[in-house]
């Protein structure tokens, strides 16, 4: 970097990793890596014009044997650990061990495993790779390799393994009761087996967000709404995942709601025959009855016909619609005026 004064100029290299104090000269060197090491030196032109240089150094430490990322398996499953640098040197000696345990030493002639690993590794003397199988829950933990080359040069690197056991029977428990809009709340229930790191919730395959009536709980095992409107009817879908597996569980929930905006419409064949039909916004369907100037016709359809119309049929009709799971009811009435020459209106 180069600093006048007024700017400071900094390289792209390192525009993320280095902040200069312009008080004290310092430089912060972050994210250090192995090629950071070496000599770093400031130079500094006075205003008079006096040049001023001192220079340092710095080693950075870590494992000369590196591993590409942490690796996770499963239950019963097996896993590979590779080094991603192994040395070009021929090898003397190396071992591999789990936390403070040896699994296995080898040298140039020979390879020895110990009794408790026998049956479930395997080395590859060619990438120093260590198989290891029929994975158990106690397996998780760091796992490092000491590797003496030839030159007696001492190298060591270290990854990490984490075993999960697989997700399944994932379901989804719901109400039992009919739910009515309004009055109800829905609670949902998941349940499932195994290593289970995130929950997520999704309603018609869109993502369920919290609001102020649906609340995820705390760890997120359990949907609650209250009170249910009919736009919460659809399909609740819970995936359970996991590094190495997942689980997913539906429901359909209905909520049952109305009758609302019942309406009467009539359908006139001129001067012979006349049909009031009602209708009405609810679920489960509604069912209907009819009365004539206060009377029960014994109609219990949507529609209401009259096969001939006559005077006598001029009157205030009245549909009410009923839902059996709310037990609302809603009546609309409707007047029909039967004129000479048949006409209905």
């Amino acid at each position: 970097m180069t600093t006048r004064s007024g700017s400071t100029i900094i390289v792209p290299a390192y525009r993320n990793r280095v902040s200069f104090d312009r008080n004290t000269l310092a430089l912060e060197l972050r994210k250090l890596r192995l090629d950071d090491s070496g000599k770093y030196s400031l130079t500094i032109i006075s205003s008079t014009g006096n040049q001023l240089r001192g220079e340092t150094s710095l080693q950075v430490f870590g494992d000369d044997l590196q591993f590409s990322e942490p690796a996770a398996g499963e239950v019963r499953g097996s896993v590979v650990f590779t080094p991603d640098n192994p040395p070009s040197t021929s090898i003397n000696a190396l071992q591999w061990q789990f936390g403070t345990t040896t699994i296995l030493t080898a040298l140039s002639d020979s390879t020895i495993i110990v009794p408790a690993y026998k049956d479930r590794v395997s080395f590859n003397r060619s990438t120093l790779a260590l198989e290891l199988r029929n994975l158990r829950l106690d397996d998780s933990g760091i796992y490092s390799l000491t590797v003496i080359s030839s030159t007696g040069n001492q190298l060591r690197g270290e990854t990490s393994l984490q075993v999960f056991e697989n997700i399944t029977n994932v379901r989804l428990i719901g109400p039992k009761k009919p739910l009515i809009e309004g009055k109800s709340s829905a609670n949902i229930i998941s349940r499932g087996t195994g290593s289970i790191t995130s929950v997520q919730w999704m309603k018609d395959n869109s993502p369920l967000s919290p609001s102020n009536r649906i609340r995820i709980s705390s760890d997120k095992r359990s949907l609650f709404i209250s009170p249910v409107r009919r736009s919460d009817s659809g399909e609740y879908q819970c995936t359970y995942t996991n590094p190495v597996s997942s689980g997913t569980a539906k429901l359909s929930l209905i909520v049952n709601y109305g009758p609302d905006d019942v309406s009467i419409q009539d359908v006139v064949d001129l001067g012979v025959r006349v049909s009031l039909s009602c209708s009405a916004n609810s679920q489960p369907s509604a069912s209907f009855s009819w009365k004539f100037n206060g009377s029960d016709t014994g109609v219990t359809t949507d529609t209401f016909t009259i096969n001939q119309t006559d005077f006598t049929h001029s009157g205030d009709y009245e549909c009410t619609a009923l839902n059996s799971v709310t037990k609302r009811s809603v009546t609309q009435k409707h007047a029909l005026l039967v004129k000479v020459g048949g006409g209905g209106g």
